[in-house]
């Protein structure tokens, strides 16, 4: 049984997560104790890899091991049979999935940030703030909180495309859902991760699709 290791609201674990529900295989979610400890991280892999997430395939432990790979993704997909990463898709999900990851995802995480008290436990929260801060600079929190209304609008724009896309089609690339799917569907889902937003009004097609995806499994 695979074990996902993570933070529960990132937008790169509730990627993993959603395949694994997809795939409807049993699975075990394991939640890291507090922000700044990565010790079980660096201790599975070995002291190679200390971001989340990772998962455990029985001996094995899988990582990511560059900055756009899909490592994690293309093993459950491999283990489960899925689909998810057809070779006549290839080029065009690489392409997606580096607009999602980081054009959507770098304003929609800013947005559920701002929010973090509703989910980073109180005795956290200085090192959340703290690993914010070293990465963004002091009081980045403050500053995306009174942004909010632009990044909204920013996010509404960067999403155009994919109601665009999904006006033709129940999934992104056609009438089957694969990786970029589950791809934008776990970043939106750490931008609603606090409760404070909804998807834009403006896109029926993209929240038609995000209702579709929240519920499917592999038939």
């Amino acid at each position: 049984m695979i074990e996902l290791i993570q933070f529960p609201w990132s937008p790169f674990c509730l990627i993993q997560q959603r395949i694994l529900e997809f795939s409807g295989e049993k699975f075990k979610l394991t939640n890291l104790p507090r922000t700044g400890d990565r010790s079980l991280i660096w201790k599975l892999t070995k002291e190679n890899y200390y971001a989340v997430p990772i998962i455990r395939d029985g001996a094995k432990t899988i990582f990511e091991s560059g900055e756009d790979t899909q490592d994690i993704a293309r093993h459950v997909d491999k283990k489960y049979q899925l689909g998810l990463f057809p070779k006549k898709n290839e080029g065009v999900q690489t392409i997606l999935t580096r607009y999602f990851e980081h054009e959507v995802e770098a304003i929609g995480f800013k947005l559920n940030d701002v929010h973090y008290k509703k989910f980073v436990a109180q005795d956290d929260q200085v090192a959340f703030i703290r690993h914010k801060e070293r990465k963004f600079g002091r009081g980045c929190l403050d500053q995306w909180r009174a942004q909010q209304q632009e990044l909204l609008h920013q996010l509404e724009q960067k999403l155009s495309p994919c109601e665009q896309m999904l006006a033709h089609s129940d999934y992104l690339l056609g009438d089957q859902p694969l990786f970029v799917d589950f791809n934008l569907m776990g970043l939106l889902e750490n931008f609603l991760y606090s409760g404070h937003y909804e998807l834009p009004k403006s896109q029926p097609h993209l929240r038609k699709w995000h209702r579709r995806m929240t519920t499917l499994r592999r038939k």
